[in-house]
Parts: structure tokens; C-alpha cells; sequence
């Protein structure tokens, strides 16, 4: 998304930098692409981490690219802020495009090299469309509340914060208005984004410390 403000602070390249210990063997014995999610709530600094892990990764020799879902809303931010105040209920999933973005990642996995993805210019409140060019990329990481959903995947990452841990992050953001009404807002998507801690491989605490997920490999 075109006009985000990112504030990457030393605990996400603590974060990207254990997420890339674990993942850089799988990585180099996968033939062809590599795709991770990063999933989390609204300021758990999943941007952040994929943006410094995507620096790592460069560093490391490892090209990739950064797939974030909120290019993959229905509609543009401002609009979809706007239909949430009308009607709370418009809160959730449906509001992602998440099919379409899962079909993006299957063409990835088939070996396209151009992929055509939606691109939302936030200041404009606009959604158009770019070819993302993906001869040299080796690694897709896709960052966004619900990505951990997604099926063409071959890991995921859940930073376990709450939105209430997220609050002073959130502040730093200055993409929405700190109010009641985004409170309500952050508690649906809570419901909703918790329940998907279970589906994720790796899991990164309040702390920024980076884990396996046990409770899933017992599953």
C-alpha cells in the first residue's frame, strides 16, 4: 500500500532476524518460490517485521518481495473506515479480498514471473493495479491481520499481541483515529485474528522472541 508509514523499531529486526534463523535452511531446500505469512493484530508490528526480515533476507543473498493484504480490501481505506461507522457488522474477512490474493500466491508457486495484484494508494483513497515482476524473487512474504488464512503458503508467522498491547504502536501509526468506536473495532477483529494462533508454524511472543509452535505440531 502506497502512503503507509512505517516505524521500524529494534525489536522487529530482533523478531525478522530469529524468523530467518529458522526459516533460511527451509528456504534453501524448497525449489522455486518460498512463501511466509506474517499475521497479527491491527499494530502488532507485522509490517514492520516484514520489512526488516525482507532486509535480512537481502543481506543474506535472498531476494524477496512484500505482499500486504490491505492492498486486497474490498475497498479503498478511508471508504471501508466509513462503511465500518455505518455499520460495525462490516468488520471482518469479508472486507479482504483473501480468495484473490490466495489465487496471486498459487500463480507465484506455478512459477509466473508477473504477477498482476490490486495496490491501494491510501492519501488518494484509491485502488489500482500493479504487475509485480518475480524473475529474481526467491522468497513472497505476505504481511496482514488474516494471512495466516491463507492456503498457498509455506509458513506462518503470528505475532502474539493484542490490541491492547498494540495501543501505543497504533498511536505511532497515525492511520486512524484512536477513538471508542476503533476500540469496538479492534475487540471484533481480536475475536476473530486469536482463534488463528493455533494454525500458525511459528509464533512470536510480546516480547519479540521467536518460537515453533509446539501446540500445532502436536496437532
Amino acid at each position: 500500500m502506497k502512503g503507509d508509514k512505517l516505524v521500524i523499531r529494534e525489536e522487529h529486526v530482533k523478531a525478522a532476524r530469529q524468523i530467518a534463523e529458522l526459516l533460511l535452511p527451509e528456504i534453501a531446500g524448497v525449489e522455486g518460490k518460498f512463501v511466509i505469512t506474517i499475521a497479527g493484530e491491527s499494530g502488532s508490528g507485522k509490517s514492520e517485521t516484514a520489512s526488516a526480515l525482507s532486509k535480512l533476507l537481502s543481506e543474506k543473498g535472498v531476494a524477496s518481495v512484500i505482499f500486504q493484504q490491505d492492498d486486497y480490501f474490498v475497498y479503498p481505506p478511508r471508504t471501508n473506515a466509513a462503511m465500518r461507522r455505518r455499520d460495525i457488522g462490516h468488520v471482518g474477512t469479508s472486507e479482504v479480498r483473501l480468495a484473490l490474493l490466495d489465487e496471486n500466491l498459487r500463480e507465484v508457486l506455478e512459477g509466473h514471473n508477473n504477477v498482476e495484484k490490486p495496490l491501494v494508494f491510501f492519501d488518494e483513497d484509491e485502488i489500482t493495479t500493479e504487475t509485480v515482476e518475480l524473475q529474481e524473487i526467491k522468497v513472497i512474504i505476505v504481511e496482514g491481520t488474516y494471512t495466516t488464512l491463507l492456503k498457498n503458503v509455506h509458513r506462518r508467522v503470528f505475532i502474539d499481541r493484542t490490541y491492547v498491547d498494540t495501543r501505543e504502536a497504533r498511536k505511532r501509526r497515525e492511520r486512524d483515529e484512536q477513538d471508542e468506536f476503533l476500540e469496538r473495532v479492534l475487540r471484533i477483529e481480536h475475536g476473530i485474528i486469536s482463534s488463528h494462533r493455533l494454525q500458525a508454524d511459528i509464533i512470536v511472543s510480546r516480547d519479540y522472541e521467536v518460537r515453533r509452535n509446539e501446540a500445532k505440531d502436536r496437532q
